[in-house]
Order: C-alpha cells, then structure tokens, then sequence
C-alpha cells in the first residue's frame, strides 16, 4: 500500500529524523510505502495543497501560519485527509479535536512512539472501504469521503453534491458518479437523486427523510429502492 504523507515542520533535523523513522518503518512493515513531501511552512503547504495526501503530519509552532490555524484551513479544502499533529506543547495538541485530527505525537519523538502512531493510523486508512471523491471546484479540488455525502442531486447540467460540510457543485454524470460509489450504499429514489442509504432516517409515502430533508421517490424505483435499504438495515452488506 503506497501511503502519501505531507510532513510540515521547520525543523530540518526533525524531518530527517521522520525520513529514518520511515525508512526503518517501511523495512519492518513491507507491505507498506510511504511517500513523503516536506513543507518548512504552513503557508507553503496551503498554497500549492493537492488533495493527494493520506496523512498530514503538521507541526503547531511554525513561522508565519501555526500549524493549528493551518489545520482550520486545510479542513475547509480537505475534510477526508488524516492530520496528525507534532508538537511539544501537548496542551495545544489536545485542541486537535476541533479539526478531527486523527492524534498527536509530542517532541522529542521516539521511534517506539512513531511506530505506535503510525500502526493506528495505518489501521484507520486501511480500513477505509472506497476512496474519497474528487471534486473540482473553482478554488481547487475537494476531497471527500464517500461516508461524508448524503446525496447527490442533478441540477440542470451540474451536480450538487450534497455533504455534512455543505453543498458542492461540479459538472458530470449521475451514472459515472454511481459507478464510482459503492451500488450497495448509494441508491437512486429517481432519476435525480442519488442517495446515501446510511442518512436515510425514514419513509413518508412516496418521500425518502433525510436529516431535515425529504426526497420525492418515483413509482418506477421505488421497489427497487425499498429492497435496497431493508437490505441495508438488515446489515446484510
């Protein structure tokens, strides 16, 4: 598994204590690579941000942009990406809740602690059933994951993308969109919308309920799409 990892610290001795740290890590666990991009600033690091990284490991006293501000902003273009905080103000790091970071490591790092770290991170980004969804959007392109859209809507020759961070839009299909997604969790209720059975939170005679929500089902999926959700309830996945 080849693993993208964003490393912004200002402290060259410590990224190069990252780079052994992953270069022994690689050779004890083979089934993993690790791809490493080294930023020396926060500000750098938004300015060119691609969503292609699996893991951000972010440094929180940094010249400039903190790196807990940063992480603020790197969540606005990224919401699915992993972010580990590396920091040797623990009282700081503990704040990482804000921005749904994964954990925090305190400096000086160990190599006993870093493999711990990273066994647990490993874990949470093998697990990960489908890939996150690109999005392209005027300010660049948006990653999220599958888990975190709640349906897709078509809306004249765009789609919306409609997410727990909000409504997005971009141009393509409903079907190359559906063919991305796993068949067994997104489902049309009609020709426009294609929803994620995990909101569904009830049925209204020919309307799905979806958070505050209700999505007109038409006759011709609506059995279709009843069979899928019992499905889905039932936990038969």
């Amino acid at each position: 598994m080849l693993v993208n990892i964003a490393i912004v610290e200002d402290n060259a001795a410590a990224v190069e204590q990252f780079r052994r740290y992953f270069d022994l890590f690689s050779a004890e666990q083979p089934d993993y690579t690790f791809r490493l991009a080294a930023f020396s600033t926060a500000d750098t690091f938004l300015f060119s941000y691609r969503p292609v990284y699996d893991l951000v490991m972010m440094d929180i006293e940094l010249p400039g942009t903190n790196g807990m501000d940063a992480s603020f902003q790197l969540r606005k273009m990224d919401a699915g990406v992993a972010l580990m905080f590396v920091t040797n103000m623990a009282q700081f790091a503990v704040k990482g809740y804000e921005v749904d970071a994964f954990d925090y490591v305190v400096k000086p790092v160990t190599y006993s602690n870093f493999k711990m770290k990273m066994l647990r991170i490993l874990g949470k980004l093998s697990s990960r059933a489908t890939r996150a969804v690109l999005i392209s959007q005027p300010e660049g392109t948006r990653r999220v994951l599958p888990s975190e859209i709640v349906y897709i809507e078509v809306s004249g020759h765009a789609l919306l993308y409609h997410t727990s961070q909000g409504v997005l839009s971009a141009y393509g299909t409903l079907k190359a969109v559906e063919e991305s997604l796993d068949g067994r969790q997104f489902v049309r209720c009609n020709s426009c919308y294609l929803v994620n059975l995990a909101y569904v939170t009830g049925i209204q005679d020919d309307m799905v309920v979806l958070r505050d929500e209700r999505l007109h089902m038409s006759r011709a999926r609506k059995k279709a799409f009843m069979q899928e959700l019992n499905r889905y309830l039932g936990g038969s996945m």
